[in-house]
């Protein structure tokens, strides 16, 4: 934010200073490492009149220390976000801090208008904006094979969750899921800046083995939502200010030739309603894949799993692997039925996992046993 070259200078400095600062592995030391980096930036805008305004979002993982175990801190200050794939699922770990986020928090517009909403690149956290600054932080349990993508809005705003999980699931090198989808955000109209990292879990002999680890999360600390008095809706005119001119019956057989026409196009339009899904509804179930399971292998089929009301799945194939060799970070996905857009992308998947297994048996037989927590971490950035 301020520009081209102060935001370049906000984000550096920042991304410098909350390397500097964590010095120790704690959330506490993550977090106030960030709020250092704001003080800097707030520091060097008022020394600077070049640099005045700049700004930058900010969110970061690092690995922390929790009682002797292992753990995954998270820091987040803006709209940029962190993604957690776990057993083929993914979802989204931090909350934004933008208007629309925060109207849509309070259920007063929906994703939808959020999505559209002229508001929507207006920031209600940033660093650099003022002296001090709320910092949201997560702990979380590592577990093997579990990946994280932290990320600008230059991509979930060009790219949808549905295509990012489909390319974090189907390519196993951290490396080349960053690219594309860097790739895809730049393709879908690259307007503003793009910066992916995808970190994988590879080891996670230092967590703490009581845990449950359903849910990951081990705790969460927000500072909630600011007020706003800015309208619900983005309507140009409130309820308050329209003014709703009465209509006058002309005649009693006006009026009911009026309400015979109404009824007809209400009954049209319900009939084309009740037709449209019904032709979803088998195009859905027939023109949809899935990964699952048929007697001790891997299967893909066509159609949902579970069927669709009267639409049974159809098995399309049978891979050539077992269940007993898919990984156990997405055996409780692949049981249940990963669903893929189409025949090929099922492939893919099935394709990854045999990957995936065969690195994980090579690792096995080659890896010295470690006591703590390691993990692979490749970023991409376009600027």
């Amino acid at each position: 934010m301020g520009g081209h070259q102060a935001g370049e200078v906000a984000s550096r400095l920042a991304v410098e200073t909350v390397r500097e600062e964590f010095d120790s592995a704690g959330t506490d030391v993550l977090v106030s490492a960030v709020e250092k980096a704001n003080r800097e930036l707030v520091s060097r805008s008022t020394d600077d009149p070049d640099l005045a305004g700049m700004g930058t979002t900010l969110c970061a993982m690092a690995l922390v220390d929790i009682g002797g175990r292992d753990a995954v801190g998270v820091v987040n200050v803006g709209d940029s976000r962190l993604y957690l794939l776990s057993e083929g699922e993914l979802r989204q770990i931090t909350e934004d801090h933008s208007l629309v986020a925060t109207l849509e928090r309070q259920g007063r517009i929906t994703a939808a208008e959020a999505a559209v909403h002229p508001q929507r690149n207006i920031l209600t956290r940033a660093l650099g904006i003022d002296g001090t600054v709320m910092v949201d932080s997560w702990e979380i349990i590592p577990v093997v094979g579990d990946r994280y993508l932290l990320c600008s809005d230059g991509l979930f705003n060009e790219v949808d969750e549905n295509r990012i999980s489909a390319t974090l699931r189907q390519l196993a090198d951290p490396g080349e899921a960053a690219r594309e989808l860097t790739r895809l955000a730049n393709e879908g109209g690259g307007r503003d800046n793009i910066t992916c990292v995808v970190v994988d879990v590879s080891d996670d002999t230092g967590r703490d083995t009581d845990r449950d680890v359903v849910g990951r999360v081990l705790s969460a600390h927000t500072g909630g939502d600011i007020p706003i008095d800015a309208p619900a809706t983005n309507s140009a005119q409130s309820g308050a200010d329209q003014q709703i001119k009465p209509k006058v019956r002309q005649a009693g057989q006006t009026l009911r030739s009026r309400y015979t026409w109404r009824v007809g196009a209400f009954l049209g339009a319900l009939l084309a309603i009740v037709l449209f899904g019904l032709g979803f509804i088998v195009w859905t179930g027939t023109n949809t894949w899935y990964v699952g399971v048929e007697g001790d292998s891997v299967a893909i089929f066509r159609g949902k799993p579970g069927g669709l009301l009267w639409i049974d799945p159809e098995l399309s194939e049978i891979t050539a692997l077992p269940l007993a060799d898919v990984p156990a970070a997405s055996l409780a996905a692949v049981t249940a039925g990963v669903e893929e857009p189409s025949q090929s992308a099922a492939r893919r998947y099935v394709a990854n996992l045999i990957e995936q297994h065969d690195r994980a048996t090579s690792s096995t037989s080659t890896a010295s046993t470690s006591s703590t927590s390691s993990m692979a971490t490749t970023t991409t950035t376009v600027g």
